[in-house]
């Protein structure tokens, strides 16, 4: 009997065969996930009340930006027109100046004539100066589909005149 041999030796139990474990998967869920886990879920679109308030407020955000944009190029125009007034009146003043150099070495008749053009010069100034910016950009456009081809040139003069004076400001530095 080899049983009763030791009584105090352990009994031989049959062996159980373990579960093997598998890798986890992307499939597979750890246990109690179930409750946890987001779910794909399309958000519901804001109560109807919400969704118009919400365009309101965008719609009242945008005309606040409108307005603000609107107001920042008009006070721009406005220096602008001052400026190019200011710069027109000088012209004009450098003309009229130099009318009496013309009187001395050309001639009176040549010096009449700058004169003339200093007065010309002077009116368009002070023409731009009494029109608003409105006025003057009405103005334009009216120029423009008068005469798009002068429109043109003029444009392509000022752009090569503009391009001159930056590459030779570059040129300095």
């Amino acid at each position: 009997m080899a049983e009763s041999e030791n009584p105090n030796a352990p009994a031989k139990t049959a062996t159980v065969k373990k579960a093997t474990s598998k890798p986890a998967s992307a499939t597979t869920k750890p246990a109690g996930a179930d409750a946890a886990a987001p779910k794909a879920v399309a958000k519901a679109p804001p109560p109807k009340g919400k969704a118009d308030q919400i365009k309101s407020k965008v719609k009242s955000d945008m005309n606040d930006f409108k307005a603000q944009a609107t107001d920042s190029v008009r006070a721009a125009a406005v220096k602008g027109k001052d400026r190019a007034t200011e710069a027109v009146g000088s012209i004009s003043k450098l003309i009229r100046d130099s009318a009496g150099t013309i009187d001395d070495n050309v001639g009176k008749q040549y010096g009449d004539y700058a004169r003339t053009a200093a007065d010309m010069v002077e009116g368009f100034a002070s023409r731009m100066d009494a029109k608003d910016v409105d006025a003057l950009a009405e103005d334009a456009r009216q120029f423009v589909r008068k005469s798009p081809a002068v429109a043109i040139g003029a444009a392509a003069a000022i752009g090569f005149v503009l391009a001159r004076l930056v590459r030779s400001g570059d040129n300095d530095a």
